[in-house]
């Protein structure tokens, strides 16, 4: 009685299920509050009822609840889902449970049910089924995008209309085949099917795009997603792969890069005419100088002293052209500096006295140099005629006389310049300033571009900004410009500030004049006139001179003579062998025999020191080749 009891008041107690008993033709027997709730009817409605009424028309008309107890009574229990009816008509989605229940002799007595009330279970199910019925027609409708899925091997599981109609192919034909059918073969031998599922499993992810193959044949660009699928539990149940059809965009991409190249080259082009126009005319005024002198030579009857000064104005003229040429150089950054440790501070205080004399009494000069101004690696000859040739600016920006005042400190951080990004780290800023008229934001754009001046003619080359623009820039730095018509200008050289100590002063050609060696040189030059000019000027200096033509010529020289030299001196820009590659095999074969390069073209000196030679720059003077002659075999020259 106490356990009948005991498990009437656990039955009571359950409110979430229907729980009841039925005899063996169906009626029920008991009614607990779970099954009150659920259905609306109460125990004194419903006892001696038949369980069929809870059955919907359709199922009572197919004879359900008879065979539903048929099936519990012969296999042991009876499970299904189903619609179910409440008192007031309405219906519920039920999971019925039904279990035969037999006494002590094992005769079959009743049956015992069980019902729960799942409609929000069911509704969420349907509200996913129809929700993935619309996702499905979705995807099916997209026609712009391949998307469909693999299996973990890269097998094609899905197929929508956008992949049929971008590749050609039906979702018969394809599905249940390898996803690399669609890959071009060169990429298909590279593994790229493989590296693309394997990198979309490694990073989440994989993005690309390639070209790929149409049904047809064809190929096309692709832009290409691939990203992995899991189930619940973390396995790998295959990849969604979303590939869209780039040519048109890249065609159009194309069209463009090659109008803005077209554009490029046409500005190119425009500037190359403004530049040659210059060189031109600034070569020729020097020529004239050159031409004259040299016939003014030839007059009989001239006096030493003429003759001095017209040979003067033959150098003179001659280290302008080099001068000409070296800021042209550069501007476009091929300008070979020799990069010396100094010190900013003390530089900038030795151009003091040259910057007043320069820029005349209208004009007061200020300097400043900050105790801890530092030290760059950088060609000092080059940085002073950077500073030189905006102070020449900023005087002639102040005709009326004014105020320049320059400065040189640390900072950390260079600013946005002519739309680049700003840039931290150690540097030395320079700043440059006058109280002139300043410039509108057009002159600023246009400063840096050789030839181009706002002074009248005859009054400035257009050269000077370029050259301090191209030393920075190739010195690992930056120059920018602050001005305002009216209020004047500010440039600021910014260089990297540099660790180690100020590079030793090197000898100077008057010293090794004194202790100049006579050595076997071989001078290797094709050139027939600075050959002749080359040698005399060697054996003038009281050196050995053989010179070969071509460098085939001077490996036999040094082969007959078993490397019988102090000194090869050739030429870089050669036909047949270079000088670099006869430098090499110097260096292999005769490592006793010094090699020096020399060269005036503009790529070989944009890699000097790449080789690891030596190199003199042309057009070389007395003192420089003196200093190539003077220094011992072991050393190597900057210069």
């Amino acid at each position: 009685m106490e356990t009948e009891r005991r498990s009437q008041l656990l039955l009571n107690a359950v409110k979430d299920y229907a729980i009841y008993l039925l005899d063996t033709a169906g009626f029920v027997v008991s009614w607990n509050p779970g099954a009150e709730r659920f259905k609306g009817y109460t125990a004194d409605e419903i006892i001696g009822e038949h369980f069929s009424r809870f059955y919907t028309p359709e199922d009572r008309a197919t004879g359900l609840p008879m065979r539903a107890l048929e099936a519990a009574a012969a296999e042991g229990k009876f499970e299904s889902e189903g619609w179910r009816l409440r008192k007031d008509g309405t219906r519920f989605w039920a999971n019925v449970v039904i279990d035969p229940v037999h006494d002590e002799d094992g005769t079959l007595i009743g049956f015992a049910k069980v019902t729960r009330d799942i409609s929000d279970k069911k509704e969420a199910e349907r509200a996913l089924f129809r929700s993935e019925q619309q996702f499905r027609l979705l995807v099916q409708g997209v026609r712009d995008y391949a998307i469909y899925m693999l299996d973990p091997d890269g097998n094609v599981s899905s197929w929508n209309a956008g992949a049929q109609a971008i590749k050609g192919y039906t979702a018969e034909e394809i599905i249940g085949t390898h996803f690399s059918r669609f890959y071009i073969p060169a990429d298909r031998d590279r593994g790229e099917p493989a590296k693309a599922l394997h990198t979309a499993l490694i990073h989440g992810t994989f993005e690309k795009e390639a070209l790929r193959l149409r049904k047809d044949g064809t190929t096309f660009w692709a832009h290409v997603v691939i990203d992995p699928i899991y189930d619940d539990a973390g396995a790998l149940t295959g990849f969604t792969k979303i590939t869209r059809d780039v040519t048109e965009r890249r065609r159009a991409q194309e069209e463009l890069d090659t109008a803005r190249e077209a554009l490029a080259h046409s500005q190119k082009m425009e500037a190359i005419g403004r530049l040659t126009g210059g060189v031109a005319h600034d070569f020729n005024n020097l020529l004239t100088v050159i031409r004259s002198s040299a016939d003014l030579l030839q007059l009989p009857n001239q006096s030493e002293e003429k003759r001095q000064r017209y040979i003067a104005a033959i150098a003179e003229t001659a280290d302008r052209a080099a001068q000409l040429t070296g800021h042209l150089l550069a501007f476009a950054r091929r300008q070979p500096l020799e990069p010396e440790t100094f010190a900013v501070g003390d530089r900038v205080l030795g151009l003091e006295r040259l910057i007043i004399t320069t820029v005349g009494s209208p004009v007061r000069v200020e300097v400043e140099v900050a105790d801890d101004a530092g030290c760059v690696t950088a060609d000092p000859n080059q940085f002073e005629s950077a500073v030189l040739n905006i102070a020449i600016n900023a005087r002639d920006a102040m005709p009326d006389g004014g105020v320049l005042r320059i400065t040189a400190r640390n900072v950390t951080h260079v600013p946005s310049v002519r739309r680049h990004a700003a840039v931290d780290g150690a540097f030395v800023a320079v700043d440059i300033s006058d109280s002139g008229t300043g410039m509108d934001a057009e002159t600023q754009g246009r400063i840096f571009e050789p030839f181009f001046t706002t002074k009248a003619v005859g009054r400035g080359t257009g050269l000077g900004l370029s050259q301090a623009y191209g030393f920075a820039k190739q010195s690992g730095g930056e120059i920018g410009v602050r001005s305002t018509p009216g209020h004047g200008s500010t440039f600021t050289i910014y260089l990297p500030r540099a660790a180690a100590a100020p590079t030793a002063e090197p000898l100077t050609p008057a010293v090794l004049r004194h202790a100049l060696p006579t050595q076997r040189v071989l001078m290797v030059e094709d050139n027939e006139v600075v050959g002749r000019f080359a040698r005399t000027l060697l054996e003038e200096l009281g050196q050995t001179t053989t010179w070969a033509t071509n460098g085939e010529s001077a490996l036999r020289l040094l082969e007959e003579s078993n490397g019988g030299f102090d000194l090869v001196f050739t030429d870089v820009v050669m036909p047949g062998i270079s000088g670099i590659d006869l430098a090499k095999e110097v260096e292999r074969r005769w490592p006793h025999c010094r090699v020096v390069l020399t060269s005036g073209y503009s790529h070989v000196l944009a890699e000097e020191g790449n080789h690891g030679f030596p190199l003199l720059r042309k057009p070389y003077s007395l003192d420089k080749l003196m200093s190539v002659l003077g220094v011992a075999p072991a050393a190597k020259l900057a210069s």
